[in-house]
């Protein structure tokens, strides 16, 4: 195990800058999640890590060693791919055991080794399938048992359940959590779903146009988004958003807005006649009978029941709000409603700057 540091790092294709001066400490043992929208520069910083790509500027440390200019053979990481890189030729035992064959390791180190991998995964039956002959589940499995068998200090992750249909994307989540749990081995994880990064890590970075928006923990990043972008990005549904100005500044704020007025509390730091952007989460818009200061009058137009959940996309002036219930309610769509955000949750933003209030 070690820990990785990435140090003012930028990385340039040409005169195409994609990564703009990073920095990034990931502890001995962490599990951090790589998170943003397709070409935000996650993949590319993990390839640096890994030695795929070359740093074009900055330092990238890897315990105690800067890896600049050290082959991937030599930096001791192991990286599960999205399309798991598996040899297609070979049963699952000689694909686990195939880096440490390269290694000329001892015949009875090799076996202890895959014989560990195999049981912490549940392959022993699959030892002597090939590739084709599995699941893609088995796959990404085997994928991560010729990591664990290098035994390496860090585990580099890319997109690794992007293939995998949604079921089996859950039971993957909790089997590479629970491997992160059993082995205590620094891992960087890539992903482009929030769910993932939001279940999975101890820390999440969410990254966008080769920048740092926010590096936190998964509910810090929930609760106290820095910006609009994080605010956004983080969640499921979305966070509600909707410009306005601030009318009162003071115990309670009250924000005009094309909802009518909203209240938030009076901690954020306003003045009275600022344009800002107010959010607030679906799941913190409570029912009400009847209308009361605060609330939001509604039309709902569609209605989404999941089941633990129903998920309600309203209209209130042309634009649209989503809320999000736990409790069962008899909603038709053209049903009028009010609707009031919690003052509690409400989240404030500069709307020039985007920057939390």
């Amino acid at each position: 195990m070690a820990q990785v540091l990435v140090q003012d790092v930028y990385k340039s294709y040409g005169n195409t800058e994609v990564i703009h001066g990073i920095d990034v400490s990931i502890n001995d043992g962490e599990f951090v999640a790589l998170v943003g929208p397709s070409g935000c520069g996650k993949s590319t910083l993990l390839r640096m890590v890994s030695g795929l790509e070359v740093v074009t500027g900055g330092r990238i440390i890897i315990g105690k060693r800067v890896v600049n200019n050290l082959p991937p053979k030599d930096r001791d990481i192991a990286m599960v791919f999205q399309n798991y890189a598996l040899y297609p030729h070979m049963k699952v035992r000689d694909n686990l055991s195939f880096a440490l064959s390269l290694r000329r390791a001892e015949k009875s180190e090799i076996d202890a080794r895959v014989s560990n991998a195999a049981d912490i995964l549940g392959l022993e039956p699959f030892l002597d399938r090939y590739p084709r002959e599995l699941s893609g589940g088995q796959r990404q499995r085997v994928a991560m048992g010729r990591a664990i068998v290098r035994d390496p200090q860090v585990f580099l992750f890319d997109e690794p359940l992007s293939n995998l249909d949604a079921k089996l994307r859950v039971q993957m989540r909790t089997e590479i959590k629970e491997l992160h749990q059993r082995l205590k081995t620094t891992t960087i994880f890539v992903t482009h779903d929030q769910v993932e990064a939001m279940t999975m890590a101890d820390r999440v970075v969410v990254m966008h146009d080769g920048r740092i928006e926010q590096i936190g923990a998964p509910l810090e990043l929930y609760d106290t988004p820095a910006n609009l972008f994080v605010a956004a990005f983080i969640g499921s549904p979305s966070m509600n958003m909707v410009p306005g100005t601030v009318k009162t500044a003071g115990k309670t704020t009250e924000v005009e807005t094309e909802l009518g007025t909203l209240l938030a509390p009076g901690t954020h730091d306003v003045t009275k006649g600022q344009s800002v952007i107010v959010g607030f989460r679906p799941e913190h818009l409570e029912l009400l009978e009847k209308e009361k200061r605060g609330a939001i009058n509604a039309r709902i137009a569609v209605i989404e029941p999941t089941g633990s959940e129903t998920h309600v996309s309203l209209r209130v002036h042309g634009k649209e709000v989503v809320a999000v219930f736990r409790e069962r309610h008899e909603f038709s769509v053209g049903q009028d409603v009010f609707l009031l955000p919690n003052p509690a949750n409400i989240h404030l933003f500069d709307a020039k700057s985007g920057v939390r209030l």
